[in-house]
């Protein structure tokens, strides 16, 4: 048995696993569920051949839902813990950009639309080599119209976005872990830590 990774995609309202060996992949499952990752995960997982072992885990570390993105890292740190495998994380929209480029027939830049909650859309432009050509940021619509800097606009929000901003063309996906190895190595190796990409919804109360 050569080396085996596992990817692990809870972070938008898709639900993915996909496991590879040298780099092949062995088997897979995407599903867009919305809510319920918690419940869907790790049977998804254990569907997989050798209920998923794997040497190295990466795991989506958003940004992204709050929920989904800690179901993510806490199922891969467990899995990690118990098989004593490595884990590193990777970026959301990295994928996403990814995926937009693996379906144009030439490369081009690529701006990375998803939502974000709140009315508000994560977004990110990207090379046509699928570099970052900018950091990310969650925005109001009106804010992102001003920061699309491509004719291509990809991710959950891509239609919305698109038409507010006149772009030529959009690609309407969500991450899946059986495309990570469309992603360059030096953009798998965060640490995995959540990157919810705003503030939490929920505020501390005040006590005393």
């Amino acid at each position: 048995m050569g080396e085996r990774l596992l990817a692990i995609d809870t972070a938008s309202p898709a639900c993915s696993v996909a496991l590879f060996e040298n780099g092949a992949l062995m088997a897979a499952s995407y599903a867009e569920i919305g809510r319920g990752h918690a419940e869907k995960l790790i049977p998804a997982i254990a569907k997989l051949p050798d209920r998923g072992k794997a040497d190295k885990i990466l795991v989506n570390c958003g940004p992204g839902s709050f929920t989904g993105v800690r179901i993510g890292i806490s199922a891969a740190k467990a899995l990690a813990l118990a098989w004593g495998s490595d884990i590193h994380g990777y970026n959301c929209l990295a994928l996403v950009a990814a995926q937009a480029l693996d379906q144009l027939e030439q490369p081009e830049p690529i701006c990375v639309a998803m939502l974000a909650g709140h009315g508000q859309y994560f977004v990110q432009n990207y090379c046509a080599n699928g570099k970052p050509a900018g950091d990310f940021a969650s925005l109001t619509p009106e804010q992102a119209v001003q920061e699309v800097r491509a004719d291509v606009i990809a991710g959950s929000a891509a239609k919305e976005l698109a038409t507010l901003a006149g772009s030529k063309r959009d690609i309407s996906i969500l991450p899946n872990a059986a495309h990570i190895f469309l992603v360059a190595e030096d953009m798998k190796n965060m640490f995995p830590k959540p990157d919810y990409g705003r503030k939490p919804d929920a505020k501390p109360t005040k006590t005393g």
